[in-house]
């Protein structure tokens, strides 16, 4: 902690409340997460926002090439010297939200991502390796502990919502470190958790991923609601229509869509697919 807060304070590094710069300070706790990354010196990584450099360091160490990216330019120095001597790592000062995933994946070929990742960009970046990720062989990601449980929530629990079936189709979630607020500098008002999401190819097949989506997003349109009325919104069906495909999908008349597992929500995404094409 001492050494870290340091080499902050040596380079005159400010934080930056926009950014959610929360830096993870203890050597036991990033070589954990490193370990749960399951990298080995074959393995690519794509690291997140890696801020003052200390996860980027043990990764280095692991990994065959690490391509970390930061947001951050004032982290310039700090970084120039914690990762001094990290042959095999390269820092990109860039917001990846914007970076061409194509291209980068043309460029470094299958990958694990490792990150620290702030609140604000969690759900959006995982739901872009969701969506345009084809190389991307692993999510290793240190988020808040809520929304780490959304991720890994099973059906018909508070949890359980629209990210946790979108992940569903393509990749398996697992909690495997819950992680005190107390580990990070500064300290963050909430604790964390490690959540492993392993991409499978086909892990949940269906007829077509567009109609999956939208159903995924009818089911969680309005929670209040039935399942009914808001298949009736989303796909623009008569009250008959939707009756006779939640009937055909076995799925009770008055059932609310977070009721539905995603193995359900596949079935009955095959159904909608075949009765509106």
């Amino acid at each position: 902690m001492e050494d870290l807060q340091g080499l902050l304070a040596r380079h005159g590094f400010n934080f930056k409340k926009q950014f959610g710069q929360n830096f993870i300070s203890d050597g036991n706790l990033l070589r954990a997460i490193v370990d749960l990354s399951g990298i080995d010196k074959d393995t690519t990584v794509v690291e997140i926002g890696c801020g003052a450099g200390t996860l980027t360091r043990v990764l280095s160490e692991r990994a065959k090439r690490v391509v970390a990216y930061e947001i951050d330019r004032a982290l310039k120095p700090v970084l120039a010297e914690s990762l001094r001597g990290c042959e095999n790592t390269e820092v990109r000062f860039a917001d990846f939200s914007k970076v061409n995933l194509h291209a980068l994946e043309k460029e470094i070929g299958e990958y694990v991502v490792v990150a620290n990742l702030p609140y604000y960009i969690t759900t959006p970046l995982i739901t872009r390796f969701l969506d345009e990720g084809q190389k991307v062989r692993r999510l290793v990601v240190m988020v808040q502990e809520e929304v780490a449980d959304r991720l890994c929530a099973t059906a018909d629990t508070p949890e359980y919502g629209a990210i946790t079936a979108a992940l569903a189709l393509r990749a398996s979630a697992k909690v495997v470190k819950r992680v005190s607020k107390t580990m990070f500098h500064p300290r963050p008002q909430v604790d964390s958790a490690v959540v492993r999401i392993d991409f499978e190819d086909g892990r949940l097949p269906v007829k077509d991923i567009a109609t999956y989506r939208l159903t995924v997003r009818a089911a969680f349109l309005n929670r209040r609601k039935t399942l009914e009325n808001n298949l009736m919104r989303s796909f623009n069906v008569s009250r008959e229509t939707a009756q006779e495909i939640l009937a055909s999908a076995g799925v009770p008349d008055k059932a609310r869509g977070e009721t539905l597992s995603p193995e359900r929500l596949a079935a009955l995404s095959d159904i909608i697919f075949a009765r509106l094409h």
